[in-house]
């Protein structure tokens, strides 16, 4: 395997999850129609795998990018 293709699905991962950390946020939110403590705990954690994600497609940019100009 080389870089491009690793950055390529690093950068794929990072923007599924940060996709599906945005869908399960609004779905609990609708769901409990309220935010109780369960709810900001759940909340932290979909943002910790936020951030993870974000990280991902930040790291895949920079192993494609020498490939790409």
């Amino acid at each position: 395997m080389n870089l491009e293709f690793i950055g390529f699905t690093i950068e794929v991962l990072g923007k599924v999850m940060v996709a599906f950390t945005a869908v399960m946020v609004h779905h609990r939110v609708w769901k409990e129609r309220e935010i109780n403590a369960k709810t900001f705990k759940t909340m932290k954690r979909e943002q910790i795998i936020g951030i993870i994600g974000i990280s991902f497609i930040i790291i895949g940019y920079a192993l494609q990018a020498p490939y790409k100009f």
